[in-house]
């Protein structure tokens, strides 16, 4: 596969790269559509609304997986009415609920870019694919890999963020890391021979995650809807609301990162679920 590299980011000021990511949207056919006793159009809806408020300046938003619940064509146009009211261009990946080919074409008929490498003045962002079709876990394929090794080899001394949909190391919640990347070493010996800062962010998790291991910084970050509670064996959604993730990535390598949440029970989940 080619590397199909956009511009993006500053070339002058103080070179800092602002991005923001929206993940695990799980949006419906109908707006009223529920999981797990979450309006997820009506969350999405609100998390869209505060962002607005956070974007001046923003370069990019990121749209880490799971934009769909229902894998309709109405679910991806209610994505994409919301992302249209925002200033900065959306980049994307499928999740493991996406439909990725009806997923493309609805996001390439509204002009949501298919871009997958963004090359700042400092850093590079790449947004690989995880999904492996029919599965709930992640694998990267040898194209995916190849298009790491290309972005590497090109750029050596560009600071390297990796977008993913599943995790790429382990979150401490044991249910869910089962459904991790499944070939994350393959990701992270890539990465071991990056000469520049690395970061890897993902989605899937629905939670907050922020660990550096073996020098590379891991970041996950909150649902749009439902969120799952940190540290869990077991299936169990947390008390936290619906969030989203504000990045800085200065030309130094430094990255500075907060995730924002709506008040506090805007959005509140079915807590006797076992399981979605």
């Amino acid at each position: 596969m080619t590397l199909s590299t956009l511009p993006l980011g500053p070339r002058a000021g103080n070179g800092v790269l602002e991005l923001s990511q929206i993940t695990d949207t799980h949006l419906f056919a109908d707006r009223d559509g529920e999981l797990l006793g979450v309006a997820t159009w009506h969350s999405c809806r609100a998390v869209v609304d505060a962002m607005k408020e956070e974007l001046a300046g923003c370069h990019a938003i990121l749209a880490t997986g799971d934009l769909s619940q229902d894998q309709s064509a109405e679910s991806y146009r209610h994505f994409v009415g919301m992302m249209a009211e925002l200033t900065p261009p959306v980049f994307w990946l499928p999740g493991n609920h996406d439909e990725a080919p009806l997923m493309q074409a609805e996001l390439d008929a509204a002009g949501i870019g298919q871009a997958k490498h963004l090359l700042g003045e400092h850093w590079q962002v790449l947004l690989l694919d995880t999904q492996a079709r029919g599965h709930t876990h992640g694998r990267l394929s040898d194209d995916q890999l190849a298009l790491l090794d290309t972005a590497i080899d090109r750029y050596p001394n560009h600071h390297l963020l990796v977008a993913v949909h599943h995790q790429a190391v382990p979150v401490g919640c044991a249910w869910l890391d089962q459904h991790n990347l499944r070939n994350a070493d393959e990701l992270g010996a890539r990465l071991a021979r990056h000469r520049a800062n690395r970061v890897v962010l993902c989605g899937h998790v629905h939670q907050g995650f922020d660990e550096v291991r073996g020098g590379i910084r891991y970041l996950a970050s909150p649902s749009t809807c439902i969120q799952f509670k940190p540290l869990s064996d077991e299936f169990a959604l947390d008390h936290t609301a619906p969030g989203w993730r504000q990045l800085s990535l200065y030309p130094d390598g430094r990255l500075s990162t907060r995730v924002w949440r709506l008040p506090p029970n805007a959005f509140v989940p079915d807590f006797s679920a076992r399981g979605y």
